[in-house]
């Protein structure tokens, strides 16, 4: 599916911050067939991955402690006011916000549970240009120690209406569904901080596991089914980076 634009409050983008860029390069270029192209040092060695010529994702040196991780941009039409409506709703500014030269303005935001989200007001850069894709962002979901707490702050921040079950919320813009929110499964571990869980499209998720385990990366979860909606797995990839493959 092709993107020109994104709503406010939509997940627009995915970044991984590597320990190795290239050896995070090498890993998801081959998993996902992506093309790369290294931005320059100017740009930090920001690498934009495409898919047919569509941008995908990026991958870059990572910019924070801790193990790697990719991080969900949600499109906001005013930085500065969700910003201020962050703070105010017990969020926590990690970084920026910061203009990023044409492309757009961000911040780096951790949430009342501490989960890291980043906010995207763009210019030049609208987003990823293809979704729901083999290869390309699939969904985005947050696992939470408190779901009511968390479904307050976004509702706050980003005017988020809700969802979905009590075991799983569905945050929903002008009544779509956009993303996933769910209590902390027993499955993850207790060191690992709440946060967001990127998913990537598959067109067979069992070649795709077992191609990511070729490549490097531990089978976390699955692949398991998701009654009436398709199936996915879990894998950590060779620096430590958590991500998601969804079969629909």
């Amino acid at each position: 599916m092709e993107m020109t634009d994104y709503a406010h409050g939509v997940p627009s983008w995915v970044d991984y911050g590597a320990a190795d860029l290239a050896a995070a390069v090498r890993f998801y270029t081959e998993l996902f067939g992506w093309e790369a192209q290294d931005m320059g040092p100017d740009a930090g060695h920001y690498t934009i991955t495409s898919k047919g010529g569509r941008m995908a994702a990026a991958l870059s040196p990572a910019q924070h402690d801790g193990p790697p991780r990719w991080t969900t941009y949600i499109n906001v039409d005013d930085l500065d006011d969700v910003l201020d409506k962050a703070k105010g709703a017990g969020g926590t500014v990690l970084f920026g916000p910061q203009d990023v030269m044409a492309a757009g303005r961000m911040s780096i935001v951790a949430d009342p549970t501490g989960a890291v989200i980043a906010f995207w007001q763009p210019a030049e850069h609208k987003g990823a240009q293809v979704v729901n894709e083999p290869g390309a962002l699939a969904w985005n979901e947050l696992s939470t120690s408190d779901l009511d707490r968390a479904k307050a702050f976004y509702s706050a921040v980003l005017g988020w209406e809700w969802g979905g079950a009590p075991e799983y919320a569905e945050a929903k813009v002008a009544g779509r569904t956009i993303c996933g929110a769910q209590p902390r499964p027993e499955a993850m571990p207790a060191a690992a901080p709440d946060g967001w869980l990127v998913y990537f499209g598959s067109a067979d998720l069992d070649a795709d596991t077992g191609r990511a385990a070729e490549l490097g990366a531990t089978v976390s979860v699955g692949p398991m089914a998701i009654p009436g909606t398709g199936r996915f797995s879990v894998l950590v990839d060779p620096q430590g980076g958590v991500f998601a493959l969804f079969q629909g």
